[in-house]
C-alpha cells in the first residue's frame, strides 16, 4: 500500500503550501518502474504491451492481487478523500507505458519537469489552487503532446513547448489572461480521466487500462463519440482506491464540476455514463469528492444527497438541489439546507447530519395542518348534514352553510338581531308617546 504521503496529489496554490512528494525517485513498493527516455514516437516502451498499455504480470494472479478482485477493493470509505483545489491542469504528454514513476520530476522528460518547476516556483502568486496531472498525448487525434487542458475553464492551449513555459504560467495561470502565442480553444462535452500510471502503482496499472477500454466500448456502443472523451492519466492520489476516475461534466444546472470516483470497476462504467454524464447525477457509492470542496464540505454534500434521496428532506431539499445542483455548493461553500448550516465561516454545525427537525412554518408542516383541518371539517359536515356524503376526500364540491359558518358570522348575526330589537323598542316607545 502506498502511504498517505506518497498518495498526496501534486497541488500548487497561492494560499496552500506545496504538498507533492517529488523529491524521492524511489518507486512505490507495489509499482513497476519504466524508462521514459524514448521520444514522442514511443521509444523505450516496456516489454509486452497490448492496446497501447503495458501488460502487468499478464496473468490472473495480477488481477487477483492488484485488480478489481483484490481483497481490499471497496473496503475503505471514499467520501472526503480529495484534497481541496480550484483548477486542474492536464498536460498531454506521451503515453502511460513510457511514464516514469514521477514523470513531473524525470530528467529525461523536460516538458513536464519544467512545467512542474514553474508552477512550484509561482505557487505563491496564483490566486487559484492548481493541480497538475499528465494525460496521454495522442498525435493526430483530438490532442497531442504539449497540449494543455484546463478545467473547469473548459479550454485547451495547443503545442506548449519548454521554451514557452514561463510565459504560459505567468499569463494564463498567474494573471488569468490569454497566452498570446496560441489562443485558447473552447472544450465541449464531458471529459473522463482514469489513472493508469503503472510505473507509480500496480493497482492503477491493472485497473486503469481496463476502465479506459470499457469506457471507450460503452461510448461507441451508445453513440457518444465526440460527446465524451476518455484519457488515461498519471497519478492523482489514492492508489488504494484504484480504479480512480475523474469526470468533468456539466451538472443539472449546466455548470462544469469535477468529481472524483474510486473503487470503480468495469461494471460501474454504464452507470457513470448514464447517471453522471447523461443526467448530471452523482453516483454516491463510488464518490470520493469534488473539486472546490474541502474534505468537510465533501462529507456534508454527500450526507445532504443521502437525506434527500431517502425522503427525509422533501420540498426544501428538492428546491435546494434545483437551485444549487447535486453538489450542494453555492459560491464555493456549503449552503444552508432545512435550517441546518453546513459551513459558515469558521462555524460548523450538524456534524454527522442527524435527522432534520422540520420548523412549524415550513411547507411540510403547512400541508399536514391542512390535512388535519380537512379531516376535522369532514367529520363536522358529516354530523351536520347528509349532503356531506358527496364530498371528496379533501374538500366538498358544494360546502354547506354550516361548514362555511365562521365565528365572525355569529357576531354579525347577533349584532343584526340586537339592532332589530333596538329598533323595535324605539318604535314601541314612539307609539306610546303619541
Amino acid at each position: 500500500m502506498a502511504s498517505p504521503a506518497r498518495s498526496s496529489p501534486i497541488v500548487f496554490s497561492g494560499v496552500a503550501s506545496f504538498t507533492g512528494d517529488v523529491s524521492s525517485q524511489m518507486p512505490d513498493p507495489n509499482s513497476q518502474t519504466a524508462s521514459a527516455a524514448g521520444s514522442f514516437q514511443g521509444e523505450g516502451l516496456l516489454a509486452g504491451t497490448a492496446g497501447g498499455f503495458p501488460e502487468v504480470d499478464g496473468g490472473s494472479g495480477s488481477e487477483a492481487e492488484f485488480g478489481f478482485q483484490r481483497p481490499e477493493f471497496g473496503r475503505e470509505a471514499l467520501v472526503g478523500t480529495v484534497q481541496v483545489y480550484d483548477r486542474h491542469v492536464f498536460l498531454c504528454y506521451k503515453s502511460p507505458n513510457v511514464w516514469p514513476s514521477h514523470v513531473e520530476a524525470a530528467e529525461s522528460d523536460r516538458l513536464p519537469r519544467l512545467l512542474f518547476a514553474a508552477l512550484k516556483a509561482r505557487k505563491g502568486d496564483m490566486k487559484k489552487r492548481t493541480r497538475l496531472t499528465i494525460c496521454e498525448g495522442e498525435d493526430g487525434i483530438d490532442s497531442s503532446n504539449g497540449d494543455v487542458l484546463i478545467f473547469p475553464d473548459m479550454i485547451i492551449y495547443r503545442k506548449l513547448t519548454h521554451f514557452d513555459i514561463d510565459t504560459f504560467v505567468e499569463e494564463v495561470l498567474v494573471k488569468d489572461n490569454e497566452w498570446l502565442p496560441g489562443a485558447a480553444e473552447p472544450l465541449t462535452g464531458s471529459f473522463v480521466f482514469i489513472c493508469a500510471h503503472q510505473s507509480r502503482d500496480r493497482r492503477c496499472g491493472v485497473c486503469g487500462p481496463a476502465l479506459v477500454k470499457k469506457f471507450r466500448e460503452e461510448i461507441t456502443l451508445h453513440g457518444l463519440e465526440g460527446q465524451v472523451s476518455v484519457r488515461p492519466c498519471s497519478h492523482v492520489g489514492g492508489h488504494k482506491y484504484a480504479g480512480n476516475v475523474i469526470i468533468f461534466s456539466p451538472n443539472i444546472n449546466g455548470k462544469i464540476t469535477g468529481h472524483w470516483y474510486g473503487y470503480v470497476s468495469p461494471d460501474d462504467v454504464p452507470t457513470l455514463l448514464e447517471q453522471h454524464v447523461g443526467k448530471g447525477e452523482i453516483v454516491d457509492h463510488l464518490w470520493r469528492g469534488q473539486m472546490g470542496l474541502s474534505e468537510e464540505d465533501q462529507k456534508n454534500a454527500h450526507n445532504l444527497r443521502l437525506l434527500q434521496n431517502s425522503g427525509m428532506v422533501q420540498n426544501t431539499a428538492k428546491e435546494f438541489i434545483q437551485t444549487t445542483g447535486t453538489d450542494g455548493v453555492v459560491n464555493g461553500s456549503m449552503a444552508v439546507v432545512g435550517g441546518c448550516c453546513q459551513r459558515t465561516g469558521n462555524i460548523r454545525c450538524c456534524h454527522g447530519m442527524p435527522p432534520i427537525e422540520k420548523p412549524e412554518n415550513d411547507q411540510i408542516g403547512k400541508q399536514e395542518t391542512q390535512e388535519v383541518e380537512q379531516k376535522k371539517s369532514k367529520k363536522e359536515t358529516k354530523a351536520a348534514s347528509s349532503k356531506a356524503a358527496s364530498c371528496t376526500r379533501k374538500i366538498c364540491a358544494m360546502p354547506t352553510w354550516f361548514e362555511s359558518w365562521e365565528r365572525e358570522d355569529t357576531y354579525a348575526a347577533l349584532a343584526v338581531v340586537a339592532a332589530i330589537a333596538s329598533v323595535a323598542v324605539a318604535y314601541s316607545c314612539y307609539r306610546q308617546l303619541r
